[in-house]
């Protein structure tokens, strides 16, 4: 039978929880009087939020103004910093190499690729992302992406965040439910109700009832609730490409109250795996990925002892997962959002990412009736697979460019384990630059110049000898590699320490206007 949307119920009070159902809310929900979708959020009282310290994608600044959230709000009370890039530390070799990937494009990218043309402009020792991008210097040198004097949202270097993810959580329920009409009911599903067809019909809750809804997203973490538990929604694990299946997070105050912030994600590579470190307003959050077949608890434990360089680690979380996702993600009429759809790891932030597509795609996209229900569905599920695999490639990438030699690592390199659509591209790059034509999908995870700087940081070298005709561009790319040591040269002066600006957020706040 066909019908309308009346109701829609998100399982999961989360980061994709609430996002999802405040995105939702944004574009559907019933507001002063006009005909709409009543939004409600099923949250347990009974499960705690892993607050680890989290990174973001530039996305997010659309999607908090897209929920109308101030970005100086945001920043006072999830302790948010800014988030310029990644460094990446030792993953090629076991000591003394850093590469970058910044968030802002190569100078000039659109007009010519750097690529074929950098090192013959540089002097020994530059890397790729410090010779094409000025944002490397930034974060280097503890600088802000912005000015106070600039508008929310506002960037000059493009940026995301560094977030406090329970503060987060915390904030989104407050706007969602105050702001966005977004019906809160706290409370423990005890079982889920099936209609003949096959659909979610209702949610016995422990307290309030049976609560039935039109369409139902499941943000109900690794256990997947709906999706996986009610209607078996098979797992396609990527343990075979991605080795590690463990983090163990733990949080570390400043030395002094005025310590520099870092405004990049440091990832340092280790023995087993590779470290995390972000750094919010008050601490930093620090995390080690790890794979249980190469490495215990016990030295994890010590590993990050050493890295922080103190005695006890304090209040450490141990978090387990298993790299994959759903076969599909939408199935009849319930849709996963976030760890319920899948995990890889932490690596480059691309849960969340995954997280805000889903959501704006959901609200975007939303079925005018239970009839073309299976439509979009089919046309999301499409969508969302390419999105998953082009982060695999991505973050394989960076596994498979190392050169370290302890297992770990070795076996991340097994040619078994590279996706044949990694194995295909790499190739090409042996003798073309990353560029357009590889990633001409709307739904491509991540760009041409994302694919640059880890290729050329991490040293890959392409033979362009075949392209001499074709790459007459070097007075070009000269040009803007000189644009890229002067706009250094301006923001130096101009642009203020990253703990800085904070505290200029937090005393006076960005202009609305």
């Amino acid at each position: 039978m066909s019908g309308d949307i009346k109701r829609i119920i998100v399982l999961g009070g989360g980061t994709a929880g609430w996002i999802t159902a405040g995105i939702l809310a944004k574009k559907h929900a019933l507001n002063a009087g006009v005909q709409g979708i009543q939004i409600s959020l099923i949250e347990s009282p009974d499960i705690a939020v892993v607050g680890v310290g989290e990174g973001t994608w530039p996305t997010m600044r659309k999607t908090l103004a897209q929920l109308g959230i101030s970005e100086t709000q945001f920043i006072r009370q999830c302790g948010a910093t800014f988030k310029q890039g990644s460094k990446f530390v030792n993953w090629i070799h076991e000591q003394n190499d850093v590469y970058y990937h910044p968030f802002t494009e190569p100078q000039g990218f659109n007009k010519v690729d750097p690529a074929p043309y950098w090192q013959s402009f540089v002097g020994p020792g530059c890397g790729f992302s410090e010779a094409v991008c000025f944002q490397e210097y930034l974060c280097e040198n503890n600088l802000a992406p912005k000015t106070i004097a600039n508008k929310e949202y506002e960037a000059i270097a493009n940026y995301g965040y560094h977030l406090d993810a329970a503060k987060f959580i915390t904030l989104l329920r407050e706007h969602c439910v105050s702001q966005l009409g977004v019906q809160h009911i706290s409370d423990t599903v005890e079982f889920v109700n099936q209609s003949d067809n096959g659909d979610v019909k209702s949610l016995q809750t422990k307290t309030n009832g049976q609560q039935q809804a039109d369409l139902f997203v499941d943000c109900s973490g690794m256990r997947s609730l709906l999706l996986a538990e009610t209607l078996n929604v098979p797992f396609i694990p990527c343990d075979q490409i991605f080795v590690a299946d463990t983090a163990l997070a733990t949080q570390v105050p400043y030395g002094q109250p005025h310590d520099p912030i870092a405004c990049q994600t440091i990832a340092t590579a280790q023995t087993a795996g590779w470290i995390w470190d972000i750094g919010l307003q008050d601490r930093r959050g620090v995390g080690y990925v790890y794979s249980s077949q190469h490495c215990s608890e016990d030295e994890a434990h010590n590993t990050l002892v050493q890295y922080i360089g103190c005695e006890t680690l304090i209040s450490p979380k141990k978090i387990s997962f298993k790299p994959g996702h759903r076969e599909v993600f939408w199935k009849n009429n319930c849709v996963g959002v976030g760890l319920s759809a899948g995990f890889l790891e932490p690596l480059e932030a691309s849960a969340l990412m995954l997280i805000e597509t889903s959501a704006n795609y959901i609200a975007e996209q939303l079925p005018a009736n239970t009839a073309i229900m299976p439509i979009v569905a089919k046309r999301f599920n499409n969508m969302m697979l390419k999105k998953w695999r082009g982060v695999i490639d991505f973050l394989k990438l960076h596994y498979t460019l190392s050169e370290r030699t302890e297992p770990f690592w070795q076996q991340q390199r097994q040619a078994e384990s590279i996706p044949d659509s990694l194995k295909e591209l790499l190739e090409l790059w042996r003798y073309n630059s990353p560029n357009e034509y590889d990633f001409m999908d709307n739904n491509e995870a991540f760009s041409a110049a994302s694919y640059q700087y880890i290729l050329y940081g991490a040293g890959f070298k392409t033979d362009f000898t075949h392209m001499q005709q074709i790459y007459k561009q070097g007075q070009s790319a000269k040009k803007q590699l000189l644009m890229t040591q002067k706009r250094i040269e301006q923001l130096k002066f101009t642009l203020p320490k990253h703990r800085e600006l904070i505290e200029k957020v937090n005393n006076l706040g960005f202009s609305t206007i």
